[in-house]
């Protein structure tokens, strides 16, 4: 294959997960112009993306494995399919769109970059998202979330949208312990939420013209990475969140001893 090459498909059938990723690698290696990776027929292997430094798209058709996208710094990663645990996992940079669910932890640690989910995730996704100087993490999920989203929240914002995958709205939100432990960042969430479903630390605070501009561009590139209507954007764009924030800028102060120096 020519060096001037600027698209590779691979087929994963059969590739153990190191096997794979070393492959990977090589590939990027040997095409310094190459522009988008296809990797076909993935089927459980993990850390598929994990380091990579470069602008590169990275297409799979399966189900890659948990900790897709790892430390990545550029790429972007679209997924015709669900993926499995902690997707996005201390990713820094990039962007990666799930055609499907994501498992439990989805977006831990992100501390940059976006993470686009159109169904549902697992439990405690968002987890420990963070953000620093101009490091801002993004997690939007179009479908249904579980118990402990946002949990040790550090920065970043975190959107649910509570659709299904054509549109339609999924009606009340039953999870529960939301933004537990969370001292910075910002949930939105597309439903009323109680304050009895929020975590230790978590507050629900009033959704402000503010933050609809702040959330209104990620729901716009949200909806054409999926191809929704005009009339299903307009109805994300204008409909009421519920925003969850931490109590204060320090929430668990008192459950320290004071400095006595």
């Amino acid at each position: 294959m020519d060096k001037s090459t600027t698209e590779v498909v691979l087929d994963a059938n059969n590739f153990e997960y190191r096997e794979l990723n070393e492959k990977i690698h090589t590939i990027l290696n040997e095409y310094p112009n190459l522009e988008k990776l296809i990797l076909k027929n993935v089927l459980g292997q993990r850390f598929i993306g994990n380091g990579i430094q470069k602008e590169i798209t990275i297409e799979i058709y399966g189900v890659p494995g948990g900790d897709l996208g790892m430390f990545m710094n550029g790429p972007t990663i679209i997924v015709h399919g669900n993926a499995d645990h902690a997707p996005g996992n201390t990713m820094d940079s990039g962007k990666i769109v799930i055609h499907g669910s994501g498992g439990d932890a989805t977006g831990h640690s992100m501390r940059g970059g976006k993470l686009f989910v159109r169904d549902n995730v697992g439990y405690r996704s968002g987890i420990h998202m963070k953000e620093y100087k101009e490091k801002f993490p993004i997690l939007v999920i179009g479908g249904e979330i579980k118990d402990f989203l946002g949990e040790y929240m550090a920065g970043g914002i975190l959107i649910g949208l509570n659709m299904d995958n054509e549109g339609n709205d999924l009606g009340k939100i039953n999870s529960k312990m939301l933004g537990t432990g969370i001292h910075g960042g910002s949930i939105y969430i597309r439903e009323s939420i109680d304050k009895s479903q929020l975590g230790v630390a978590a507050d629900i605070k009033e959704f402000t013209d503010e933050d609809r501009a702040k959330i209104t561009p990620y729901i716009e590139e949200f909806c054409k990475d999926f191809n929704y209507s005009e009339e299903i954007k307009n109805k994300l764009l204008n409909s009421n969140y519920t925003k969850i924030a931490p109590i204060s800028k320090r929430p668990f102060e008192k459950l320290y001893t004071p400095d006595l120096r």
